[in-house]
């Protein structure tokens, strides 16, 4: 799909066909995020793959009872790592740079899973304390993405955008 085709046509999708999604397309999903550009170049965020249908579930009900974090094939669990970013910037790498590393990242994952024809939905309602005990983060790891995929199992809606009017300022 062509980028701009791809950007486009890229929609939250809540709901997943009961097929999984291969190792391959995993890889090539992971591949491009390892692209994403980041501070320093220091790549300070980590994710978690999860196929494990209990995590997925714990996962879920930590992000409010969402439903499409237990029924998605996998599930990307972004995190921000802060200590390389404070070790190099200090504390406006730590609670800044670290997280833009971590959201950057997760962004190109949207748009590599919606290259691959595949779906997903970035869940930032989560309790992040629950999520670091799930899945045993380390002091200055936070979560900051919950992301199901999966093939689509409802047809993308296109959501209404603010005119550019709202949102850009030149000056």
């Amino acid at each position: 799909m062509e980028f701009f085709e791809t950007v486009e046509n890229r929609h939250s999708i809540r709901a997943f066909e009961k097929k999984e999604v291969d190792a391959k397309t995993i890889r090539k999903i992971l591949d491009t995020v390892n692209l994403a550009p980041s501070a320093g170049n220091l790549q300070a965020y980590g994710i978690y793959v999860v196929r494990n249908r209990k995590i997925k579930e714990e996962l879920a009900v930590a992000a409010s009872e969402q439903e499409s974090v237990a029924d998605a094939p996998v599930v990307f669990v972004f995190f921000a790592d802060k200590r390389p970013s404070e070790e190099k910037y200090g504390e406006r790498g730590e609670d800044l740079y670290s997280i833009q590393d971590a959201t950057i990242a997760a962004a190109y994952c949207q748009l590599s899973v919606a290259a691959l024809g595949l779906g997903c939905v970035w869940i930032g309602a989560f309790d992040p304390f629950e999520v670091s005990r799930i899945l045993d983060l380390k002091e200055l790891e936070y979560p900051v993405a919950i992301i199901p995929i999966g093939y689509p199992g409802e047809k993308s809606r296109p959501s209404g955008r603010k005119d550019l009017k709202e949102l850009v300022q030149e000056i």
